[in-house]
């Protein structure tokens, strides 16, 4: 993961080199060579790919893309506010390895889940969890399209929960290969060590607004910036509402930073009248430079 972009910008090779410096140990190697059971700990996967992310952006930047808006999903609001200027990339890549180590330490292997409920008809999703809760925590983890929202709790309250969706007219609902329940009140334990962290780095005003996960809302001050990121670790990420707000405001070209392409997907569930292009690989550069989208002035 990011091992080509390294090889072939020296700007994200740089972002590399200063994570390993800013860690402490070669995140870089981790990232390119694995072990994937390593990479695959939340604690290693946050920072490697925040890295990932900047060092995209880091090239896009050399290229004359510059932002009107930032946003990102859950861990992405962290590269998002370095895009933004309001956390150094030193600090963030700090910060998302304890947040990394706070959640993964927040619930003991096997006793949470998260499961993403898929075409659940409107109206049902609160009848459905509070039936599924049982004296447990399940609840919204992530609402990210009309038709995809991801629940997170304890193991068998989401299991009762992918059930009863599925009775309620849900066409399928998916068990996540994830470390840990994310984005519910589980990890009110990991919320609670993370605020001395945020409170001891430094966040500044943003040079663009972002739209924040907690409350899908503009913010442009470094307090609502650290805010935010405190209160996203309990709470829903609210996706859905985020590309409807920035559509709202006149949006209408996307760029996905860092690996994959799982939120230009959803950009096309939530609106296909919405221009989404993704950046984290170097063959991704030509097909931005075929679409117009790279140099100074372009919305």
């Amino acid at each position: 993961m990011g091992k080509a972009l390294a090889d072939t910008y020296p700007a994200a090779r740089r972002i590399f080199e200063e994570a390993d410096d800013a860690l402490g140990f070669p995140i870089s190697r981790l990232s390119f060579e694995g072990p994937e059971d390593g990479l695959k700990l939340t604690e290693n996967t946050q920072p490697a790919l925040l890295t990932v992310s900047i060092a995209a952006f880091a090239v896009l930047h050399e290229q004359g893309l510059a932002p009107d808006y930032v946003a990102g999903h859950s861990l992405g609001e962290y590269s998002a506010l370095v895009a933004a200027g309001s956390l150094r990339f030193a600090d963030a890549v700090r910060l998302v390895r304890k947040r990394g180590q706070y959640m993964q330490e927040a619930v003991p292997p096997g006793v949470g889940a998260m499961a993403a409920l898929l075409k659940l008809p409107e109206g049902k999703l609160d009848g459905v969890l509070e039936q599924a809760a049982q004296g447990q925590v399940v609840s919204a983890a992530n609402l990210n399209s009309p038709d995809q929202t991801v629940i997170a709790g304890h193991a068998a309250a989401v299991a009762r929960a992918m059930e009863l969706a599925k009775a309620a007219g849900a066409r399928r609902a998916v068990l996540l290969p994830v470390s840990a329940p994310f984005h519910c009140a589980l990890m009110k334990p990991a919320q609670g060590r993370l605020r001395a962290d945020l409170d001891a780095t430094d966040f500044r005003d943003l040079s663009q607004p972002l739209v924040n996960n907690w409350q899908a809302r503009e913010i442009r001050t470094g307090a609502e910036a650290r805010e935010g990121l405190y209160q996203q670790v309990p709470h829903p990420v609210r996706w859905l509402e985020s590309i409807r707000h920035l559509a709202g405001l006149g949006v209408g070209r996307f760029v996905e930073v860092g690996a994959g392409g799982v939120l230009t997907g959803l950009l096309r569930a939530i609106d296909a009248s919405l221009a989404g292009l993704k950046f984290g690989e170097p063959p991704d550069l030509d097909t931005l430079g075929a679409s117009g989208w790279l140099g100074p002035n372009q919305p």
